[in-house]
């Protein structure tokens, strides 16, 4: 359509005549309001950008005398947080007498490690850094060679079976209630 033409059409409507793409041949307009195309055009550069969860770490605190379970909650957050592709610090923090048997720590974090090993590698082996804390960073491994996870992998229900015989009427025996006892 000819520019004289696409301007009148833009103001009968009100609106106003915006060149989307001006190396195109012909080039491209959208009659549109400016204000509501620059509003789109923020939008969708925030969404180019994307969620680039690559960059994002997560820290999980641990103790030396961690009970079972809350190990194994941290470990499903860990596990989690690397199917997100997330790092993943874990920190072991020493206090009081605990600074005394480091070795109880290290026993903690390693075995965390080789539970994760599944869906993400240590970046270096577990460091002390200054006294009190053990430090561990987890990386996602690549999707093809990560485990499953477990919060999208869902057990199948059996299914009804559709082609079995009903089953039998039950058969209910009744015992006389009126048995008297003699003394």
């Amino acid at each position: 359509m000819p520019l004289g033409e696409a301007i009148k059409l833009a103001l009968s409507k009100g609106q106003d005549l915006i060149e989307i793409a001006p190396n195109a041949v012909p080039p491209v307009c959208r009659i549109i309001e400016y204000g509501k195309y620059l509003y789109e055009e923020s939008k969708r550069n925030k969404d180019s950008h994307g969620k680039q969860a690559g960059n994002k770490m997560k820290e999980l605190q641990l103790t030396s005398v961690i009970d079972p379970h809350d190990f194994a909650t941290k470990l499903n957050h860990a596990i989690g947080f690397l199917c997100d592709d997330m790092k993943v610090r874990i920190k072991l923090r020493f206090r009081g007498r605990q600074r005394a048997h480091k070795e109880f720590g290290f026993e903690v974090v390693n075995r965390f490690v080789r539970e994760a090993a599944a869906w993400g590698q240590a970046d270096s082996p577990p460091k002390m850094l200054g006294d009190r804390d053990l430090n561990v960073v987890l990386s996602p491994l690549p999707r093809e060679k990560r485990g499953k996870n477990p919060r999208e992998v869902k057990e199948p229900k059996p299914a009804p079976a559709a082609d079995s015989a009903p089953l039998p009427p039950k058969v209910t025996t009744s015992t006389p209630t009126n048995i008297e006892e003699k003394p």
